[in-house]
């Protein structure tokens, strides 16, 4: 099925914002880099901030997709899956766009926790916990719930180390800390 134009302005948007960030893209850029009239722009959105919220929601859906298959995929037990998260991290490290974490960079750059854009970065970023922690739990780990968190910490820090370090390795030294902290949990 054809994507309707909305839903390619949402695509080509969410590569525009990933690119360059939500602040420095005004809609002069927007226009330019999606080849978008402002007029079709407003047309399907109000605002820019309700586009924002549209490549969040997309970005959101695709990744969390593409991450939980990939860790299906790599392993099948929950303790496997756990640790393939970080194989499956380490796999968009080297993808050639990788830029980082567009639900941190929106976070950052909309700090207020009651505005729309860091509330949807944030439910993002539960959405990953709560699937950690259901596969923590299925380990029989002693604290799932302590366990998917520290699992949850090693990740995010392996996303902004290999923004900030331009390197692949963050996810792999991750991988080795969860590892011994999986082993404690079910000894």
């Amino acid at each position: 099925m054809r994507p309707n134009k909305r839903d390619e302005l949402v695509r080509k948007a969410l590569k525009v914002f990933y690119r360059y960030g939500f602040h420095a893209t005004g809609m002069d850029k927007l226009v330019v880099e999606t080849g978008v009239s402002k007029t079709s722009m407003y047309k399907h959105f109000r605002t820019k901030e309700d586009l924002i919220l549209a490549v969040l929601k997309l970005r959101d859906e695709e990744f969390c997709e593409n991450l939980f298959r990939r860790m299906n995929e790599l392993a099948d037990t929950p303790a496997g899956q756990l640790l393939a998260s970080f194989d499956a991290l380490n796999e968009w490290f080297h993808e050639k766009e990788y830029r980082g974490c567009m639900f941190i960079k929106a976070g950052a750059e909309f700090q207020d926790v009651a505005h729309p854009i860091h509330k949807q970065s944030a439910e993002h970023k539960k959405i990953i916990l709560n699937y950690l922690t259901d596969l923590a739990r299925k380990t029989g780990a002693r604290d799932p719930d302590d366990l998917a968190c520290q699992i949850f910490l090693l990740q995010e820090g392996a996303i902004v180390t290999a923004v900030f370090l331009k390197s692949y390795e963050p996810a792999q030294h991750a991988k080795a800390a969860a590892e011994v902290l999986l082993n404690a949990a079910l000894a």
